[in-house]
């Protein structure tokens, strides 16, 4: 378990670590720090498509595969963005470091399999996002801003654990061995398949990418997002087994679970991002307090969240959505009327505690709700929808407050 949280975690202090240093990165690059903020972008839009990806990937190919296609990416990109002069290949650089991001994470929650040990990875997830600002300003100031965002690396620590727990478990030869995984694991591959549907694929990331530029060019976006949004559909009745299967998207349990983290992580990364600007216009505190203060609400709301996914299964369905849709209620009002530092930090608690608990909570219900073969593409799905708030709401951020 502590070997996935490794593997999984890192990536979202390198994800946050941008909050507290645009203007620095800015400056280095010749561009303010609204045109930096497309490196935040970048990394989210990464995440978003990678993950539905490297679910196919771990589908079709297994674990082993995965796990290596995203230790290359996440390493390949850390050298590119780390040696650029040059905003565009540092954006690559930025994005491939995240896909395979999305590669290490889909593994993880994979080999998760249920609530608590899925309530660690995202009460890590919380708890190195919630240090990735702070972290990423003290290395800006020891080192640089490049070095900040390469925290990520740290995950390739837990890659030859992991690998040698997936060897372990694959069966040596001919059929799966005793006490081996199953067919439909995420440890082995799914037994053959059809080609893959690349047509699937690029439509949902065009998807993808037109509402996570929605908030910056409106008209395009909605035009892009439209039109692919029709082709998807009429693609899905055609090919109804294909990168989206259709029994995936009926599951109402799925739908749901889906829409509520994509609107609770939307929240709360618009509030990631705009609370330290918050603080600084309306309470005045310096950059370094604010940081702390962040840090501490962020902390916190994790751990919080890490015991609510605990008590999960004894709560129910239907009230864990309850409190995870009223407290994010009261987060994202709070941010908008209040004019004291602690209000707003409060804000950032509660809102990285409801993101959180839905990641643990939600993850779960929807792959349970679906046939065990489709529950890594579920599971893809899904963190689509909760990476696609870590897109969205930098975007939105940088439209209200830091524009």
């Amino acid at each position: 378990m502590l070997w996935l949280a490794l593997l999984a975690t890192p990536v979202a202090a390198g994800a946050n670590a941008p909050v507290l240093i645009l203007d620095d990165m800015g400056r280095s690059l010749g561009v303010g720090a609204a045109t930096a903020a497309w490196l935040v972008t970048a990394f989210a839009w990464a995440m978003t498509v990678g993950m539905p990806l490297m679910a196919t990937l771990l589908r079709r190919r297994g674990a082993r595969a995965a796990l290596r296609v995203g230790a290359g990416l996440v390493l390949g990109g850390t050298v590119v963005l780390v040696a650029s002069p040059w905003l565009p290949l540092t954006l690559v650089g930025r994005a491939a470091q995240a896909a395979g991001a999305a590669g290490l994470i889909a593994v993880a929650m994979s080999l998760a399999g249920d609530a608590r040990r899925m309530g660690v990875i995202s009460a890590g997830f919380g708890m190195l996002g919630a240090s990735g600002p702070l972290l990423g300003e003290r290395i800006t100031e020891a080192v640089s801003w490049r070095a900040a965002l390469a925290v990520s690396m740290v995950a390739l620590l837990a890659v030859p654990a992991v690998g040698r727990h997936i060897a372990k478990a694959l069966p040596t030869e001919g059929s799966p061995a005793e006490g081996s995984p199953a067919e439909g694991s995420p440890a082995v591959a799914s037994p053959a398949e059809g080609r893959f549907d690349t047509r699937g694929a690029v439509l949902l990331a065009t998807l993808a990418t037109g509402l996570i530029l929605l908030p910056t060019y409106p008209l395009p976006a909605i035009g892009v997002a439209v039109c692919a949004a029709v082709l998807l559909a009429l693609h899905i009745r055609r090919r109804p087994d294909g990168f989206v299967p259709s029994a995936v998207l009926r599951t109402p349990v799925f739908r749901t679970a889906a829409l509520l983290a994509l609107t609770l992580s939307t929240s709360y990364f618009v509030l990631l991002f705009s609370v330290p600007r918050l603080i600084a216009r309306r309470a005045d505190w310096s950059t370094g307090t604010v940081a702390t203060g962040q840090l501490v609400a962020l902390l916190t709301g994790s751990a919080l969240a890490l015991g609510f996914a605990a008590i999960s299964a004894r709560l129910g369905r239907v009230r864990v959505r309850a409190v995870l849709l009223t407290v994010g209620t009261l987060a994202a009002t709070t941010a908008a009327w209040a004019h004291s530092a602690p209000a707003l930090l409060a804000a950032a608690g509660a809102a990285v505690f409801c993101a959180t608990g839905a990641n643990a909570t939600q993850s779960m219900d929807a792959a349970s709700a679906v046939p065990p073969t489709q529950r890594p593409t579920a599971i893809g799905l899904f963190t689509l929808g909760y990476q696609l708030g870590g897109a969205l709401g930098p975007a939105l951020a940088t439209l209200l407050v830091l524009g």
